[in-house]
């Protein structure tokens, strides 16, 4: 496998994001987790991301019995991140690295993100001398290279890199249905990355799954192609532009990983009809006018109602696409008999501020109420 062109300690530019771990009982399934990370480093590739907040922490430890006892350190690279509402102040960012290597299990980090940089963010990061702290982690050997996770506009990113010429990566939201929407602005983001010489990591290049769970119409246009999954199409959209360092799946089961692998291992970026294909299946979205979801759950945790929102969004957005109205007793039966319903909404607004997509998250919870509580 070729060496990794912007970071020789990396192989290849796949990745394996562990936000989406196989679950059992609410768990991670560690038995599953083990024999995918022996596939993913068994076919020579060698990065994990993770960060504290993933699966309730259970990304991190994960991580540590799964991949950290059980591989010798050279064998594999771990991102972790620096998340806004793990600290106040300058000091609180130390003890939380410290807490970080060691449910990693782990001395140092290979690279660490200031992570969901957004224009409010990073005001905060700024305050506590974040960026500074990291720096001086990396000088004592404790972090290999700094950089960021981005979701905003691109003139956030271009005073970020302005601020910051040291940092060395830059991780965003790219994927063939947002690369050329307005709201989330990856195409403008991306070309940032590159005037500022900036390799990227990709997040979300299937979208929350939303790019495997096609319509009938866009399933189709693929079909025609004879030949790869729909995953397939969206992490070679994406491993296709000349500044991407490496692109992140999240896998949460062994078949993923083997029809990743299958792939992703002897990479080709798109060919001319695979592009035209890709063209067709965004039209076909954007005249659904699904919500763009990506089910990160940011918004969940400090949801005062308990609603379960990107499940709510999912809800809706497969009763539009899929014509299924078995999302009426979903709704009514399992994801709000627990849970808030969206009519339960306060309008606090705290899941906006959470939200990376920048979505109004607010008025969607009245269409969703509109249409499963009728």
């Amino acid at each position: 496998m070729e060496k990794n062109k912007f970071f020789p300690e990396i192989n290849g530019n796949f990745a394996f994001g562990c936000m989406r771990l196989p679950m059992q009982g609410g768990k991670v399934d560690h038995e599953q987790f083990c024999r995918m990370a022996d596939a993913f480093i068994a076919k020579g590739f060698n990065y994990f991301d993770t960060a504290h907040g993933y699966i309730g922490g259970q990304s991190e430890t994960a991580i540590r019995e799964c991949v950290a006892k059980r591989y010798d350190r050279s064998d594999f690279l771990l991102t972790n991140k620096l998340t806004n509402g793990y600290f106040k102040s300058e000091s609180d960012i130390r003890p939380f690295f410290e807490k970080q290597l060691e449910a990693c299990g782990v001395e140092y980090f290979d690279f660490y993100l200031m992570h969901a940089q957004d224009n409010n963010n990073y005001k905060t990061f700024r305050r506590c001398n974040a960026y500074e702290t990291a720096f001086k982690l990396k000088e004592e050997g404790k972090i290999r290279h700094v950089g960021i996770s981005f979701h905003d506009k691109a003139d956030v990113l271009e005073k970020i890199l302005t601020d910051y010429p040291a940092i060395e990566v830059v991780q965003i939201q790219l994927n063939y249905v947002d690369y050329e929407d307005e709201g989330v602005d990856s195409r403008n983001v991306y070309e940032v990355c590159e005037r500022f010489n900036k390799p990227v990591l990709v997040m979300e290049p299937v979208k929350g799954g939303s790019l495997v769970n096609l319509p009938d119409e866009a399933k189709a246009v693929f079909d025609a192609l004879n030949g790869g999954s729909y995953a397939s199409y969206a992490l070679r959209f994406a491993a296709g532009f000349p500044n991407i360092c490496a692109v992140l799946s999240g896998m949460s089961d062994m078949a993923q990983m083997e029809d990743n692998l299958g792939f992703m291992a002897d990479f080709e970026p798109l060919n001319t009809e695979e592009q035209a294909a890709v063209k067709k299946v965004c039209a076909i979205f954007k005249k659904q006018n699904l919500i763009p979801c990506t089910a990160c759950r940011y918004c969940v945790d400090g949801c005062p109602k308990k609603i379960l929102i990107p499940d709510l969004f999912s809800c809706l957005n497969a009763k539009k696409a899929f014509n299924n109205w078995n999302q009426d007793y979903y709704y009514e039966n399992v994801l709000t008999s627990r849970n808030g319903k969206a009519s339960d909404c306060i309008k606090c607004g705290r899941c906006e501020k959470a939200c990376p997509q920048h979505l109004p998250i607010r008025d969607l919870l009245t269409k969703v109420a509109a249409e499963f509580e009728r």
